[in-house]
């Protein structure tokens, strides 16, 4: 079950995301800080760092009115009583999204683990925010480090139910990206790449998006290869036979992961957090044998006019009208400041961008606040104004507090006249919560 989303012009697939985590030399976490002092038990209340400390934690984010909850529910509790049997080193959590407490009581003595306490509804908030949980039911496990392993341990319940591999600790790129792949003039070594930055294109030849973005990005790759060759780009395949995968990489002027390498595609898709097609990674060149991830969602960078740009490291800001994400993140999963202004000229429409860019510079690197304007009647930007009620003043400036994590919130502002000032007494006082339609 989902809240209110803003839809992105692609098609989606069966893939969750899945954040990449390397094991280390571990220290322990106290899990009081995002957990609270304590926690609930079937016989009372226990202390959370006794319980939790030095442990694997799962999070499990569920309601009782939602049905796949309720379905996956007895699924996750079997694993978890099965698997206590075996092995004492982690815990299973429940953080309830129950609409009120005697639901969540009903529904927790279905269970046999330990649950946030229902009152601490500021810190389920917080976890929800801090996972980016857009749906029920989720299931998060944390290393006894505290680092997250993935966000996507329900799939792997379902394909683990014995917990052979429990905690699913994902593969390192260098572990999953095959040592060969396929070049236009034969195979070619990924070692040769390694003083290059790379681009995984995740694309297929049945997918309507990716028929319109291909060609476009052809034409960008032929003109970045005339002014530099610090790069490359390969096709990671989700066509249905290798047929169609052939003649849609025929259109292609790049490298290609091999088509039977279907492992090697589902660990990477898992691993970048594929949710839909097309998308475009850029990772770093290769540093100690690793390769760090620049941009997850690199296909709104990926225009002529942002050529200059490249690699595209994230930026706090960017252009609604071409893309609902920046900075690493998505519109649907941080608090975002959006400022419309279609219909102002190119003058008014370049102070605004400056002044949403200077307030955007100067957040802490950690905050999780989003900033966005739309120059144009494109992309999400109609959606944006559709859900928030606006279409009637399509003509008209304004200035939105978007907080889709809280189950679909929005704020409007009063104020038209779009400067640092305004922008930054916005965000301190939003005014009214109003719910997306």
């Amino acid at each position: 079950m989902t809240t209110s989303t803003i839809p992105h012009p692609r098609y989606t697939q069966t893939t969750q995301p899945h954040t990449q985590h390397t094991m280390s030399a571990m220290s322990t976490y106290n899990f009081s800080e995002i957990f609270g002092s304590t926690l609930e038990s079937k016989t009372g209340t226990v202390d959370t760092d006794e319980l939790l400390k030095g442990k694997y934690v799962m999070a499990y984010f569920s309601a009782h009115w939602c049905p796949p909850c309720r379905g996956f529910t007895p699924s996750l509790i079997k694993f978890y009583d099965d698997l206590k049997k075996k092995r004492q080193d982690f815990e299973l959590v429940f953080v309830s999204s129950d609409r009120d407490e005697s639901a969540f009581k009903e529904y927790f003595g279905e269970m046999t683990c330990h649950a946030l306490p229902y009152d601490k509804r500021d810190l389920k908030n917080s976890l929800s925010k801090k996972f980016k949980v857009s749906g029920i039911p989720t299931l998060v496990i944390m290393s006894p480090d505290g680092e997250t392993i993935t966000t996507d341990a329900r799939s792997d319940v379902s394909a683990d139910p014995e917990g052979a591999k429990f905690p699913w600790i994902p593969p390192t790129f260098s572990e999953v990206f095959p040592d060969t792949l396929v070049g236009k003039g034969g195979a070619v070594e990924t070692s040769s790449l390694d003083d290059k930055f790379l681009m995984l294109y995740f694309s297929a030849h049945w997918c309507p998006p990716c028929k319109g973005f291909t060609p476009q990005l052809a034409e960008l790759y032929k003109k970045m290869k005339e002014d530099r060759d610090d790069f490359e780009l390969v096709f990671v395949s989700s066509d249905r036979d290798e047929t169609a995968f052939k003649e849609y990489y025929g259109e292609m002027p790049w490298m290609a992961l091999e088509y039977d390498k279907r492992d090697a595609k589902e660990s990477l898709s898992k691993m970048f957090d594929i949710s839909g097609i097309p998308s475009l990674v850029v990772l770093n060149t290769k540093v100690d044998g690793k390769r760090e991830v620049i941009s997850g969602n690199a296909r709104g960078n990926a225009t002529m006019d942002q050529i200059a740009d490249f690699p595209w490291y994230p930026k706090p800001y960017a252009e609604l009208s071409q893309t609902a994400e920046c900075n690493g993140s998505d519109i649907n999963d941080s608090l975002a400041i959006v400022v419309l202004c279609e219909a102002e000229d190119d003058e008014e429409q370049g102070n605004i961008k400056d002044a949403i860019k200077a307030v955007a510079e100067k957040q802490p690197k950690e905050t999780d606040m989003l900033f966005f304007y739309g120059t144009s009647d494109s992309g999400v930007v109609p959606r944006v104004r559709q859900l928030c009620g606006l279409t009637d003043k399509k003509g008209e400036t304004v200035m939105i507090k978007l907080d889709i994590p809280d189950n679909g919130g929005y704020y409007v502002s009063k104020e038209t006249d779009i400067t640092v000032e305004s922008i930054e007494a916005f965000m301190t006082d939003s005014g009214e919560r109003q719910q997306l339609g």
